[in-house]
Protein backbone atom coordinates (compact mmCIF):
# COMPACT_ATOMS: atom_id res chain seq x y z
CA UNK A 1 0.00 0.00 0.00
CA UNK A 2 2.70 2.47 1.02
CA UNK A 3 4.79 1.52 -1.99
CA UNK A 4 1.86 2.19 -4.34
CA UNK A 5 1.28 5.60 -2.77
CA UNK A 6 4.97 6.43 -3.16
CA UNK A 7 4.94 5.53 -6.87
CA UNK A 8 1.87 7.69 -7.56
CA UNK A 9 3.29 10.82 -5.96
CA UNK A 10 5.80 12.36 -8.41
CA UNK A 11 8.01 15.26 -7.34
CA UNK A 12 7.66 18.12 -9.78
CA UNK A 13 10.39 20.79 -9.50
CA UNK A 14 9.63 24.48 -9.79
CA UNK A 15 10.18 26.01 -13.20
CA UNK A 16 13.19 27.96 -11.92
CA UNK A 17 15.00 24.67 -11.30
CA UNK A 18 14.53 23.75 -14.95
CA UNK A 19 16.08 27.06 -16.00
CA UNK A 20 19.37 26.49 -14.17
CA UNK A 21 22.30 26.17 -16.59
CA UNK A 22 23.89 22.78 -17.04
CA UNK A 23 27.11 22.32 -15.07
CA UNK A 24 29.41 22.01 -18.08
CA UNK A 25 32.42 20.80 -16.13
CA UNK A 26 30.66 18.00 -14.26
CA UNK A 27 31.41 15.60 -17.11
CA UNK A 28 35.07 16.67 -17.19
CA UNK A 29 35.42 16.04 -13.45
CA UNK A 30 33.76 12.64 -13.80
CA UNK A 31 36.04 11.62 -16.67
CA UNK A 32 39.11 12.87 -14.82
CA UNK A 33 38.21 10.83 -11.75
CA UNK A 34 37.59 7.78 -13.90
CA UNK A 35 41.01 8.21 -15.49
CA UNK A 36 42.66 8.42 -12.08
CA UNK A 37 40.71 5.36 -10.87
CA UNK A 38 42.15 3.42 -13.82
CA UNK A 39 45.61 4.05 -12.40
CA UNK A 40 46.82 6.84 -14.69
CA UNK A 41 49.07 9.60 -13.37
CA UNK A 42 46.83 12.56 -14.15
CA UNK A 43 48.01 16.19 -13.85
CA UNK A 44 44.80 18.10 -13.14
CA UNK A 45 45.07 21.73 -14.27
CA UNK A 46 41.41 22.05 -15.13
CA UNK A 47 39.97 23.43 -11.89
CA UNK A 48 40.29 26.66 -9.90
CA UNK A 49 40.83 25.08 -6.48
CA UNK A 50 43.89 26.55 -4.68
CA UNK A 51 46.35 23.78 -3.88
CA UNK A 52 48.35 25.40 -1.05
CA UNK A 53 47.40 25.40 2.64
CA UNK A 54 46.05 28.33 4.63
CA UNK A 55 48.78 30.27 6.47
CA UNK A 56 49.49 28.89 9.98
CA UNK A 57 48.62 32.10 11.82
CA UNK A 58 45.12 32.05 10.29
CA UNK A 59 44.61 28.39 11.24
CA UNK A 60 45.79 29.15 14.77
CA UNK A 61 43.33 32.05 14.99
CA UNK A 62 40.52 29.65 14.08
CA UNK A 63 41.65 27.07 16.61
CA UNK A 64 41.72 29.61 19.42
CA UNK A 65 38.40 31.18 18.42
CA UNK A 66 36.68 27.80 18.13
CA UNK A 67 37.30 27.25 21.84
CA UNK A 68 35.62 30.54 22.74
CA UNK A 69 32.03 29.90 23.95
CA UNK A 70 31.00 33.31 22.61
CA UNK A 71 31.22 31.84 19.12
CA UNK A 72 29.16 28.77 19.98
CA UNK A 73 25.97 30.84 19.89
CA UNK A 74 24.25 32.41 16.91
CA UNK A 75 26.33 35.29 15.57
CA UNK A 76 24.74 38.61 14.53
CA UNK A 77 22.75 37.97 11.37
CA UNK A 78 24.80 40.43 9.32
CA UNK A 79 28.13 39.30 10.79
CA UNK A 80 30.38 40.55 13.54
CA UNK A 81 31.37 44.19 13.32
CA UNK A 82 35.03 43.31 13.95
CA UNK A 83 35.14 41.43 10.63
CA UNK A 84 33.56 44.32 8.75
CA UNK A 85 36.04 46.69 10.38
CA UNK A 86 38.85 44.39 9.23
CA UNK A 87 37.49 44.46 5.67
CA UNK A 88 37.35 48.26 5.73
CA UNK A 89 40.87 48.54 7.09
CA UNK A 90 42.27 46.16 4.43
CA UNK A 91 40.58 48.09 1.59
CA UNK A 92 41.99 51.33 2.98
CA UNK A 93 45.50 49.88 3.24
CA UNK A 94 45.50 48.18 -0.16
CA UNK A 95 43.39 50.50 -2.33
CA UNK A 96 42.96 53.73 -0.34
CA UNK A 97 39.19 53.15 -0.47
CA UNK A 98 37.14 54.38 2.52
CA UNK A 99 34.35 52.03 3.63
CA UNK A 100 31.81 52.39 6.43
CA UNK A 101 31.82 48.97 8.19
CA UNK A 102 28.16 49.34 9.19
CA UNK A 103 26.66 50.31 5.84
CA UNK A 104 29.14 49.48 3.07
CA UNK A 105 30.30 45.95 3.97
CA UNK A 106 28.30 42.69 3.83
CA UNK A 107 29.66 39.34 5.02
CA UNK A 108 29.04 36.47 2.57
CA UNK A 109 29.04 32.67 2.66
CA UNK A 110 31.73 32.55 0.00
CA UNK A 111 31.95 34.73 -3.08
CA UNK A 112 29.72 32.45 -5.15
CA UNK A 113 26.81 33.09 -2.80
CA UNK A 114 26.99 36.82 -3.33
CA UNK A 115 27.40 36.51 -7.09
CA UNK A 116 24.23 34.41 -7.29
CA UNK A 117 22.28 36.51 -4.78
CA UNK A 118 22.86 39.84 -6.50
CA UNK A 119 20.81 38.85 -9.56
CA UNK A 120 17.91 37.69 -7.40
CA UNK A 121 18.09 40.94 -5.43
CA UNK A 122 18.09 43.31 -8.41
CA UNK A 123 16.52 41.56 -11.40
CA UNK A 124 12.89 40.87 -12.31
CA UNK A 125 11.64 38.64 -15.13
CA UNK A 126 12.09 40.58 -18.34
CA UNK A 127 15.10 42.53 -17.07
CA UNK A 128 18.47 42.05 -18.73
CA UNK A 129 21.88 41.42 -17.22
CA UNK A 130 25.13 42.13 -19.07
CA UNK A 131 27.41 39.11 -18.66
CA UNK A 132 31.00 38.61 -19.87
CA UNK A 133 31.53 35.91 -22.49
CA UNK A 134 33.67 34.00 -21.66
CA UNK A 135 32.99 34.33 -17.96
CA UNK A 136 32.44 32.56 -14.66
CA UNK A 137 29.43 30.26 -15.23
CA UNK A 138 27.83 30.94 -11.85
CA UNK A 139 26.87 34.43 -13.02
CA UNK A 140 24.42 32.58 -15.26
CA UNK A 141 22.91 30.70 -12.34
CA UNK A 142 21.76 33.81 -10.50
CA UNK A 143 20.30 35.36 -13.63
CA UNK A 144 18.41 32.13 -14.35
CA UNK A 145 16.99 31.99 -10.80
CA UNK A 146 15.82 35.59 -11.19
CA UNK A 147 14.04 34.73 -14.44
CA UNK A 148 15.96 37.47 -16.23
CA UNK A 149 17.73 37.49 -19.59
CA UNK A 150 21.47 37.41 -20.18
CA UNK A 151 23.02 39.76 -22.72
CA UNK A 152 26.46 38.42 -23.47
CA UNK A 153 29.39 40.83 -23.77
CA UNK A 154 32.10 39.22 -25.94
CA UNK A 155 35.60 39.38 -24.45
CA UNK A 156 37.86 39.35 -27.51
CA UNK A 157 41.64 39.29 -27.84
CA UNK A 158 41.61 42.40 -30.06
CA UNK A 159 39.97 44.33 -27.20
CA UNK A 160 42.38 42.89 -24.58
CA UNK A 161 39.49 40.74 -23.32
CA UNK A 162 37.57 43.81 -22.14
CA UNK A 163 33.90 44.34 -23.10
CA UNK A 164 33.12 46.82 -25.87
CA UNK A 165 30.21 48.84 -24.46
CA UNK A 166 29.59 50.57 -27.79
CA UNK A 167 28.60 47.26 -29.39
CA UNK A 168 25.65 46.65 -27.02
CA UNK A 169 22.27 47.38 -28.63
CA UNK A 170 20.01 50.19 -27.39
CA UNK A 171 17.08 47.85 -26.71
CA UNK A 172 19.32 45.62 -24.61
CA UNK A 173 20.67 48.62 -22.72
CA UNK A 174 17.16 49.86 -22.03
CA UNK A 175 16.32 46.64 -20.18
CA UNK A 176 19.73 46.13 -18.54
CA UNK A 177 19.83 46.63 -14.77
CA UNK A 178 22.97 44.73 -13.79
CA UNK A 179 26.41 44.02 -15.25
CA UNK A 180 29.11 41.60 -14.11
CA UNK A 181 32.81 42.42 -14.50
CA UNK A 182 35.75 40.30 -13.35
CA UNK A 183 39.36 41.51 -13.41
CA UNK A 184 41.87 39.93 -13.07
CA UNK A 185 39.69 37.76 -15.23
CA UNK A 186 38.57 34.16 -15.02
CA UNK A 187 39.11 32.53 -17.49
CA UNK A 188 41.13 34.90 -19.75
CA UNK A 189 43.55 36.17 -17.03
CA UNK A 190 43.17 39.69 -18.48
CA UNK A 191 43.56 42.78 -16.29
CA UNK A 192 41.68 46.10 -16.29
CA UNK A 193 43.06 49.63 -16.34
CA UNK A 194 41.96 52.74 -14.47
CA UNK A 195 40.71 54.27 -17.73
CA UNK A 196 38.54 51.21 -18.41
CA UNK A 197 36.91 51.51 -15.00
CA UNK A 198 36.40 55.26 -15.46
CA UNK A 199 34.58 54.51 -18.71
CA UNK A 200 32.59 51.81 -16.94
CA UNK A 201 31.34 54.26 -14.30
CA UNK A 202 30.24 56.72 -17.02
CA UNK A 203 28.53 53.89 -18.93
CA UNK A 204 26.70 52.69 -15.82
CA UNK A 205 25.58 56.21 -14.90
CA UNK A 206 24.30 56.89 -18.41
CA UNK A 207 22.20 53.72 -18.60
CA UNK A 208 21.19 53.19 -14.95
CA UNK A 209 23.07 49.90 -14.64
CA UNK A 210 24.46 48.43 -11.42
CA UNK A 211 28.04 47.17 -11.71
CA UNK A 212 28.96 43.96 -9.87
CA UNK A 213 32.76 43.72 -9.84
CA UNK A 214 34.02 40.22 -9.08
CA UNK A 215 37.47 40.86 -7.57
CA UNK A 216 38.22 37.27 -6.61
CA UNK A 217 41.78 37.42 -7.97
CA UNK A 218 42.49 40.93 -6.74
CA UNK A 219 45.69 39.98 -4.93
CA UNK A 220 47.28 38.15 -7.85
CA UNK A 221 49.20 40.38 -10.26
CA UNK A 222 52.55 39.70 -11.91
CA UNK A 223 55.61 41.63 -13.07
CA UNK A 224 55.10 44.30 -10.43
CA UNK A 225 51.48 44.94 -11.43
CA UNK A 226 48.97 45.55 -8.64
CA UNK A 227 45.41 44.73 -9.76
CA UNK A 228 43.05 47.70 -9.53
CA UNK A 229 39.88 47.63 -7.45
CA UNK A 230 36.80 48.96 -9.21
CA UNK A 231 36.05 50.96 -6.05
CA UNK A 232 39.22 53.02 -6.56
CA UNK A 233 37.39 54.73 -9.42
CA UNK A 234 35.62 58.03 -8.63
CA UNK A 235 31.86 57.41 -8.60
CA UNK A 236 32.17 53.62 -8.36
CA UNK A 237 30.29 53.36 -5.06
CA UNK A 238 27.38 55.30 -6.58
CA UNK A 239 26.90 52.70 -9.34
CA UNK A 240 27.95 49.38 -7.88
CA UNK A 241 29.65 47.00 -5.50
CA UNK A 242 32.64 44.70 -5.42
CA UNK A 243 32.82 41.07 -4.33
CA UNK A 244 36.01 39.84 -2.66
CA UNK A 245 36.66 36.30 -1.48
CA UNK A 246 39.22 35.08 1.03
CA UNK A 247 39.59 31.90 -1.05
CA UNK A 248 42.32 33.01 -3.42
CA UNK A 249 44.19 35.67 -1.46
CA UNK A 250 44.54 33.61 1.70
CA UNK A 251 44.07 30.02 0.43
CA UNK A 252 40.80 29.79 2.37
CA UNK A 253 38.61 28.24 -0.33
CA UNK A 254 37.14 25.62 2.01
CA UNK A 255 36.35 28.19 4.70
CA UNK A 256 33.54 29.80 2.66
CA UNK A 257 34.02 33.40 3.71
CA UNK A 258 33.84 36.48 1.48
CA UNK A 259 32.37 39.95 1.48
CA UNK A 260 30.67 42.55 -0.68
CA UNK A 261 31.61 46.23 -0.42
CA UNK A 262 30.33 49.44 -1.95
CA UNK A 263 26.92 50.99 -2.58
CA UNK A 264 24.99 51.31 0.69
CA UNK A 265 21.56 50.45 -0.67
CA UNK A 266 22.81 47.31 -2.41
CA UNK A 267 24.65 46.25 0.75
CA UNK A 268 21.43 46.80 2.71
CA UNK A 269 19.55 44.60 0.26
CA UNK A 270 22.17 41.86 0.45
CA UNK A 271 21.90 41.86 4.24
CA UNK A 272 18.10 41.78 3.97
CA UNK A 273 18.22 38.77 1.65
CA UNK A 274 20.65 36.99 3.93
CA UNK A 275 18.51 37.72 6.99
CA UNK A 276 15.91 35.46 5.40
CA UNK A 277 18.35 32.71 4.45
CA UNK A 278 21.19 32.45 6.96
CA UNK A 279 22.27 33.20 10.51
CA UNK A 280 25.71 34.41 9.40
CA UNK A 281 28.99 32.50 9.48
CA UNK A 282 30.37 30.54 12.42
CA UNK A 283 31.94 33.21 14.62
CA UNK A 284 35.30 31.45 14.84
CA UNK A 285 35.61 31.58 11.04
CA UNK A 286 34.84 35.29 11.16
CA UNK A 287 37.54 35.77 13.81
CA UNK A 288 40.07 33.90 11.68
CA UNK A 289 39.09 35.93 8.60
CA UNK A 290 39.63 39.14 10.56
CA UNK A 291 43.04 37.84 11.66
CA UNK A 292 43.93 37.19 8.02
CA UNK A 293 42.87 40.68 6.93
CA UNK A 294 44.51 42.61 9.76
CA UNK A 295 47.58 40.43 10.35
CA UNK A 296 50.87 40.20 8.44
CA UNK A 297 50.41 40.05 4.66
CA UNK A 298 53.72 38.26 4.00
CA UNK A 299 51.89 35.06 3.08
CA UNK A 300 49.89 36.94 0.44
CA UNK A 301 53.04 38.37 -1.14
CA UNK A 302 54.72 34.96 -1.07
CA UNK A 303 51.65 33.32 -2.62
CA UNK A 304 51.71 35.79 -5.49
CA UNK A 305 55.44 35.14 -5.96
CA UNK A 306 54.77 31.38 -6.06
CA UNK A 307 52.16 31.82 -8.79
CA UNK A 308 54.53 34.06 -10.75
CA UNK A 309 57.31 31.46 -10.55
CA UNK A 310 54.85 28.77 -11.65
CA UNK A 311 53.74 30.95 -14.54
CA UNK A 312 57.31 31.56 -15.65
CA UNK A 313 58.24 27.87 -15.43
CA UNK A 314 55.14 26.72 -17.29
CA UNK A 315 55.40 29.25 -20.11
CA UNK A 316 59.09 28.63 -20.57
CA UNK A 317 58.27 24.95 -21.00
CA UNK A 318 55.41 25.74 -23.40
CA UNK A 319 57.72 27.86 -25.55
CA UNK A 320 60.25 25.03 -25.58
CA UNK A 321 57.66 22.68 -27.12
CA UNK A 322 56.78 25.31 -29.74
CA UNK A 323 53.51 26.56 -28.23
CA UNK A 324 54.02 30.30 -28.57
CA UNK A 325 51.57 31.82 -26.09
CA UNK A 326 51.47 35.02 -24.02
CA UNK A 327 51.93 34.75 -20.23
CA UNK A 328 49.09 36.11 -18.08
CA UNK A 329 49.39 39.41 -16.19
CA UNK A 330 47.12 38.34 -13.34
CA UNK A 331 45.01 35.57 -11.74
CA UNK A 332 46.28 31.99 -11.39
CA UNK A 333 44.98 30.94 -14.81
CA UNK A 334 46.46 30.77 -18.29
CA UNK A 335 44.18 31.24 -21.33
CA UNK A 336 45.73 29.33 -24.20
CA UNK A 337 44.65 29.23 -27.87
CA UNK A 338 44.21 25.67 -29.12
CA UNK A 339 46.02 24.46 -32.25
CA UNK A 340 44.04 23.99 -35.44
CA UNK A 341 41.94 22.11 -36.36
CA UNK A 342 40.83 21.26 -32.80
CA UNK A 343 37.86 22.70 -30.95
CA UNK A 344 38.40 23.53 -27.30
CA UNK A 345 36.54 20.37 -26.24
CA UNK A 346 38.34 18.11 -28.70
CA UNK A 347 41.71 19.48 -27.63
CA UNK A 348 40.90 19.06 -23.93
CA UNK A 349 39.77 15.49 -24.63
CA UNK A 350 43.01 14.78 -26.51
CA UNK A 351 45.16 16.05 -23.64
CA UNK A 352 43.26 13.94 -21.12
CA UNK A 353 43.32 10.75 -23.20
CA UNK A 354 46.83 10.98 -24.67
CA UNK A 355 48.80 13.04 -22.15
CA UNK A 356 46.82 12.57 -18.91
CA UNK A 357 46.70 16.35 -18.53
CA UNK A 358 43.40 18.00 -17.58
CA UNK A 359 42.54 21.47 -18.90
CA UNK A 360 39.16 23.23 -19.05
CA UNK A 361 37.70 23.73 -22.56
CA UNK A 362 36.94 27.38 -23.23
CA UNK A 363 33.45 26.70 -24.59
CA UNK A 364 32.40 25.91 -21.01
CA UNK A 365 32.77 29.61 -20.18
CA UNK A 366 30.64 30.86 -23.06
CA UNK A 367 30.43 30.93 -26.86
CA UNK A 368 33.43 33.25 -27.18
CA UNK A 369 35.55 30.89 -25.12
CA UNK A 370 35.70 28.57 -28.11
CA UNK A 371 39.23 28.20 -29.45
CA UNK A 372 40.87 28.36 -26.02
CA UNK A 373 41.54 26.20 -23.00
CA UNK A 374 41.99 27.40 -19.43
CA UNK A 375 44.91 26.06 -17.44
CA UNK A 376 45.19 26.53 -13.66
CA UNK A 377 48.66 27.23 -12.26
CA UNK A 378 47.64 25.10 -9.30
CA UNK A 379 50.37 22.48 -9.19
CA UNK A 380 54.07 22.56 -8.26
CA UNK A 381 56.53 23.83 -10.86
CA UNK A 382 57.83 20.31 -11.52
CA UNK A 383 54.32 19.10 -12.41
CA UNK A 384 53.62 22.13 -14.59
CA UNK A 385 56.85 21.51 -16.49
CA UNK A 386 55.96 17.83 -16.82
CA UNK A 387 52.48 18.73 -18.13
CA UNK A 388 54.05 20.89 -20.86
CA UNK A 389 56.49 18.12 -21.75
CA UNK A 390 53.67 15.58 -22.03
CA UNK A 391 51.78 17.94 -24.34
CA UNK A 392 54.98 18.43 -26.35
CA UNK A 393 55.22 14.68 -26.97
CA UNK A 394 51.98 14.90 -28.97
CA UNK A 395 53.90 16.95 -31.59
CA UNK A 396 51.04 19.43 -32.17
CA UNK A 397 53.16 22.59 -32.51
Amino acid sequence: MNEAIHRSHPIIPAERMKQLPKQFFADLVQRTNARIAEGHDVINLGQGNPDLPTAPHIVEALQQAAANPVYHRYPPFSGFRFLKEAVASRYKADYDVDLDPDTEVAVLFGGKTGLVEISQILLNPGDACLVPDPGYPDYWSGVALAGAEMVMMPLLKQHNFLPDYESIGEEQLRRAKLMFLNYPNNPTSAIASSSFYEGTVRFAQRHGIVVASDFAYGAIGFDGHRPISFLETPGAKEVGIEFYTMSKTYNMAGWRVAFAVGNREIIRLINLMQDHMYVSLFGAVQAAAAAALTGPQDSVRELCAIYERRRNTFFEALHQIGWQVTPPAGSFFAWLPVPKPYTSTAFADLLLEKANVVVAPGIGFGEHGEGYVRVGLLAPETRLREAAERIGQLALF
